[in-house]
């Protein structure tokens, strides 16, 4: 598979990679033995780059992937993590001593002396323009315990903020066919600075697979059900934001875009990797048979101009006013 380099420090990533939120927590019950068996379809498919957090599971995702990696150590991996979220949302949280803490548990959870990539997850906004912040992230890269670091966002303001600061590496954002405006500021400012871009909820928390209807039911452990409102952590990381009735009309024409020899899920993450910016898309998997195939789509034809054209026009007829004035 195709990689690319993330960052600033020249490290490489898939460009498909692996988003381990569901093996952790929030999208129903997934037991050990098949989140190993998805950590490994991932790799044999050509993944090099897995995504996770401290918050996952509390931890059962950071540890699920030290365990794979211990029994594979021939593999090359490169894993990011996230933190900040173990505690109450307020800027003043965000300070050196909390990092070296959550920075000491991530590393223990994920068996490394220093963790390649930390993310600070989703803080409060404030936290972006405190310079404080990065100085205390400069001081864990001084001390060996991360590699390079960058920020995970919920708005393109955010963004903006954090790919002007000098040693941020990477920028982690909501992108998909659901949400476009990354495109217009984020990924040429990022592409311009040297910043990574890690493209989250690709598929619209499953909507772009084109599988549900607006008669699915999810488990009452699942986000897609808890928080479809907004009601846990911000409503944007659940189907987009886009209200789930509305966006199952939109996901059938999506699907119906899709060329000979794509599933929706893989046109939908083909979009992606063609964007200029991105680095690497993290879509997460159930099952070994999600791994293989999201993995499939680094390798399947460029989509055509007329093809993205018509993606282009289905955003902004059903979607953009819904999420665009928000994030």
């Amino acid at each position: 598979m195709d990689e690319r380099v993330i960052g600033r420090s020249g490290q490489r990533a898939s460009v498909v990679g692996l988003g381990t939120w569901q093996l952790g927590a929030d999208w129903g019950d997934v037991d050990d033995k098949e989140a190993l068996a998805v950590l490994d379809a991932a790799v044999e498919s050509g993944v090099t780059f897995f995504d996770t957090a401290d918050v996952y599971g509390d931890g059962r995702s950071e540890q699920t992937i030290a365990a794979f990696l211990r029994d594979r150590p021939e593999l090359d991996v490169f894993v990011a993590t996230k933190m900040g979220r173990r505690v109450d949302q307020i800027p003043e949280n965000y300070v050196l001593d909390n990092f070296r803490a959550w920075n000491d548990r991530s590393r223990r959870n994920l068996g490394v002396d220093r963790i390649d990539l930390v993310q600070l997850h989703c803080p409060p906004t404030p936290v972006y323009s405190t310079d404080e912040v990065f100085d205390a992230l400069d001081t864990l890269v001084e001390e060996e315990c991360i590699a390079q670091y960058g920020v995970s966002v919920e708005t393109c303001a955010e963004a903006l903020t954090a790919i002007a600061r000098p040693g941020v590496a990477s920028v982690q954002i909501i992108l998909n066919a659901f949400r476009m405006k990354p495109l217009l500021e984020v990924l040429p400012a990022a592409e311009e600075a040297g910043v990574g871009i890690i493209a989250r909820v690709p598929l619209a928390s499953g909507l772009l697979s084109g599988k549900y209807t607006k008669d699915t039911v999810f488990p009452a452990n699942d986000h897609r059900t808890y928080n479809r409102h907004g009601e846990s952590f911000d409503q944007g990381e659940t189907f987009s934001g886009v209200d789930y009735a509305s966006g199952v009309e939109a996901a059938v024409e999506f699907a119906a875009l899709a060329p000979e020899g794509f599933t929706p899920a893989q046109l939908a993450l083909r979009w992606i990797i063609q964007q200029p910016g991105v680095t690497t898309v993290i879509p997460g998997a159930r099952s070994p048979e999600q791994a293989r195939a999201n993995a499939d789509a680094a390798a399947l034809p460029e989509l055509s101009d007329e093809t993205l054209a018509a993606i282009q026009d289905l955003y902004a007829r059903r979607i953009k006013e819904q999420v665009e004035n928000r994030w």
